[in-house]
């Protein structure tokens, strides 16, 4: 509103006329001025708070700050996505997650970047969506989640074939490990087997990626994020915090050193956040929460969180490990491993499963003997799943994350009590209980039993028939009316002694007298 003895202008009047005539008079008159002035803060002022996807709990109010935060979105993006000028960047990712707020809006904006946005599905209205978009508007760097690509993989190769994906040169992988079956595809069929693929390791905690290889610097492996990037102190430790030195010997994943995106705090709950990030090893260094080995060349290899490692006989095995090598059997689009418990090896592996094409129906015990099979090929006898389940699709946060933690409870027959705020398709639970699995052979059973029963109700009555007709077959003709008066009244006299002798019997014998 104008001050006092100020003339009103037409943007305070309430009744300002907004036609577009009005509105183009308007910007002449008051034209934008060519810099916006930004809000100067301090660097540590809180920036957004942004909920955890809940893939392993109760999501936590993350506190990103204003300074660090920024800093590192912005010099990631640089590096890592080797961003030029003529470049369009795409990151598929939900603009509400972090990977949407480091990789969509906050990093790429602050360098500059020309970004493609897109709301939608990959699936809709058909399967070649993403390459449909990146031939349409000529993307260079694609930037996406693991799920997604194994989702687009058990449609097959004619997809994304009938497209031109000429301009890419640049691919990359977050939100969790990608087996090395979906990094082989992904740079094969997408990039053609000229683009290079950056598998970018880091956390909504961690505000922006701390490991990842650098495109034409760092040598690649599938399944590996490789290597930290400058300026992170990375290293994997043992239960007493020491660093593990021996090749592909697995531990914790931390951080020893602050870097400048991490988090601040918990919203609210700053003992959660010190119990959470850095208790475990008496706050010496930030614990990640998944555990990790390291292969003779030091590149890191992430397994999994550190609550889904199991132990089998006294065996650890990554969930990592036995996933990937299911998912590199021919059939397999997706697969999710949890232990349950076992009174003999102490961990089982359960293992949930989606296909390439409909998730099969009736006896599929010769399917699941291939892939445990299978699985002992590539990793040992000891990583052989117990129970493989089927399902059309395993339950995700609507960022893409697998949440094992239900997985668990529906291995163990357990109630879901958790938090499902977060899930993306609630229903798919039942499935993944085998609910309908469960009641087919259930009536199945029912059925059985029931036909069980009939067959030897059937026989006794027919036997009871012919018991029946042999003693009417061998049953005495009548004698004449005077013999069988005769024997009734044999048989009357008979019954009344024998009630006599029972008197008798019963009648107490008498006192002797006391008379002398």
């Amino acid at each position: 509103m104008p001050l006092e003895g100020e003339e009103k202008t037409p943007v305070d009047n309430d009744c300002v006329d907004l036609t577009p005539f009005a509105r183009e008079d308007m910007l002449l008159e008051f034209p934008q001025h060519p810099v916006c002035e930004p809000e100067w803060v301090d660097a540590e002022h809180p920036l957004f708070l942004l909920y955890t996807s809940g893939s392993t709990g109760k999501p936590k109010g993350i506190q990103h700050s204003t300074g660090g935060y920024l800093l590192q979105s912005k010099v990631t993006t640089q590096w890592i996505f080797d961003l030029r000028d003529e470049d369009v960047f795409w990151c598929t990712a939900d603009v509400g997650w972090v990977t949407g707020h480091s990789y969509v809006a906050y990093g790429p904006l602050a360098a500059g970047a020309t970004v493609l946005l897109y709301e939608g599905a990959p699936t809709f209205p058909d399967g070649g969506r993403f390459w449909k978009n990146c031939e349409s508007h000529g993307v260079t760097v694609f930037y996406t989640a693991p799920t997604a690509i194994r989702a687009l993989m058990k449609l097959g190769e004619e997809l994304p074939a009938k497209y031109d994906l000429s301009k890419l040169r640049l691919l990359g992988s977050v939100g969790e490990p990608i087996n090395p079956e979906a990094w082989i595809w992904y740079q094969r069929v997408i990039g053609r087997g000229r683009c290079p693929i950056v598998d970018t390791w880091w956390q909504t905690e961690t505000g922006a990626i701390l490991i990842s290889p650098l495109p034409g610097v760092t040598a690649t492996k599938p399944g590996s994020c490789t290597q930290p990037l400058p300026g992170i102190e990375a290293d994997i430790v043992d239960d007493h915090g020491a660093s593990v030195k021996r090749p592909d010997a697995g531990g914790y994943l931390v951080i020893r050193r602050p870097w400048p995106a991490m988090l601040r705090t918990i919203w609210g709950d700053n003992e959660r956040y010190l119990e959470t990030y850095w208790s475990k090893f008496d706050r010496r260094f930030y614990v990640a929460g998944d555990s990790a080995h390291r292969d003779k060349d030091g590149y890191f290899w992430i397994m999994g969180r550190i609550d889904d490692v199991l132990n089998v006989a006294g065996h650890r095995l990554g969930t990592m490990e036995v996933e990937s090598a299911l998912v590199s059997h021919p059939k397999v689009a997706e697969a999710a491993v949890v232990g349950k418990p076992h009174e003999i090896k102490g961990e089982a592996v359960f293992a949930f499963v989606v296909l390439r094409g409909a998730r099969p129906t009736g006896d599929t015990s010769a399917l699941v003997k291939q892939l445990r099979d299978w699985v002992a090929e590539q990793v040992g006898a000891i990583a052989k799943p117990d129970e493989i389940r089927f399902a059309d699709n395993l339950p995700k946060t609507r960022s893409g994350k697998i949440m094992r933690r239900l997985l668990k409870s529906v291995a163990r027959g357990e109630e879901i009590t958790q938090d499902v705020s977060t899930l993306e398709n609630p229903a798919i639970l039942e499935q993944l209980r085998g609910s309908e699995a469960a009641r087919a052979p259930a009536r199945q059973a029912r059925t059985t039993v029931a036909a069980g029963r009939k067959r030897p109700a059937r026989k006794a009555a027919k036997k009871a028939a012919r018991r029946k007709a042999a003693r009417k077959r061998a049953r005495p003709r009548l004698k004449p009316a005077k013999v069988r008066r005769a024997a009734a009244r044999r048989k009357v006299r008979g019954k009344m002694a024998r009630k006599v002798t029972r008197r008798a019997v019963r009648r107490p014998a008498r006192r002797p007298s006391r008379r002398r």
